[in-house]
Protein backbone atom coordinates (compact mmCIF):
# COMPACT_ATOMS: atom_id res chain seq x y z
CA UNK A 1 0.00 0.00 0.00
CA UNK A 2 1.36 3.81 -0.66
CA UNK A 3 -0.21 6.74 0.03
CA UNK A 4 0.42 10.01 0.66
CA UNK A 5 -1.04 10.79 3.53
CA UNK A 6 1.83 11.12 5.79
CA UNK A 7 -0.17 10.49 8.94
CA UNK A 8 -0.42 6.17 8.67
CA UNK A 9 -0.67 5.33 11.99
CA UNK A 10 -0.63 0.91 12.27
CA UNK A 11 -3.04 -0.63 14.56
CA UNK A 12 -5.93 -3.05 15.44
CA UNK A 13 -9.84 -2.84 15.21
CA UNK A 14 -11.17 -3.29 18.94
CA UNK A 15 -14.51 -2.40 18.10
CA UNK A 16 -17.15 -2.46 15.24
CA UNK A 17 -20.34 -1.26 15.65
CA UNK A 18 -21.98 -1.62 12.48
CA UNK A 19 -25.60 0.52 11.08
CA UNK A 20 -27.46 -0.05 8.15
CA UNK A 21 -25.21 2.55 5.85
CA UNK A 22 -21.78 2.94 8.38
CA UNK A 23 -19.77 0.95 10.44
CA UNK A 24 -18.35 2.46 13.22
CA UNK A 25 -14.42 0.99 13.24
CA UNK A 26 -12.93 1.99 16.45
CA UNK A 27 -8.60 1.03 15.91
CA UNK A 28 -6.10 0.72 18.86
CA UNK A 29 -2.80 2.78 17.91
CA UNK A 30 -1.06 1.97 21.13
CA UNK A 31 -1.94 1.23 24.40
CA UNK A 32 -4.95 2.97 25.35
CA UNK A 33 -4.77 5.18 22.59
CA UNK A 34 -8.13 4.87 20.16
CA UNK A 35 -8.52 6.05 16.84
CA UNK A 36 -12.76 5.89 15.84
CA UNK A 37 -13.68 6.22 11.97
CA UNK A 38 -16.76 5.94 10.06
CA UNK A 39 -16.79 4.11 7.13
CA UNK A 40 -19.01 2.81 4.68
CA UNK A 41 -20.72 -0.75 6.02
CA UNK A 42 -19.95 -1.88 2.25
CA UNK A 43 -15.72 -1.11 2.81
CA UNK A 44 -15.90 -2.59 5.94
CA UNK A 45 -16.87 -5.54 4.12
CA UNK A 46 -14.40 -4.86 1.90
CA UNK A 47 -11.62 -4.71 3.50
CA UNK A 48 -13.18 -7.98 5.74
CA UNK A 49 -12.70 -6.20 8.72
CA UNK A 50 -13.09 -7.59 12.36
CA UNK A 51 -11.47 -7.62 16.10
CA UNK A 52 -8.15 -8.08 15.90
CA UNK A 53 -7.70 -7.11 12.15
CA UNK A 54 -3.92 -4.99 11.99
CA UNK A 55 -4.71 -2.09 9.62
CA UNK A 56 -3.79 1.51 9.80
CA UNK A 57 -5.78 4.75 10.55
CA UNK A 58 -4.76 6.94 7.80
CA UNK A 59 -5.59 10.79 8.73
CA UNK A 60 -5.73 13.56 5.90
CA UNK A 61 -7.43 16.61 6.45
CA UNK A 62 -10.49 16.48 9.10
CA UNK A 63 -10.91 12.78 7.91
CA UNK A 64 -10.32 9.46 9.43
CA UNK A 65 -9.98 6.54 6.69
CA UNK A 66 -8.84 2.96 7.33
CA UNK A 67 -6.51 0.73 5.37
CA UNK A 68 -5.34 -2.60 4.85
CA UNK A 69 -2.25 -4.43 3.02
Amino acid sequence: MNLSARNQLPGVVTSITQGAVNSEVVVEVAPNVEITAVITKSSAERLGLGIGSKVYAVVKASNVMVATD
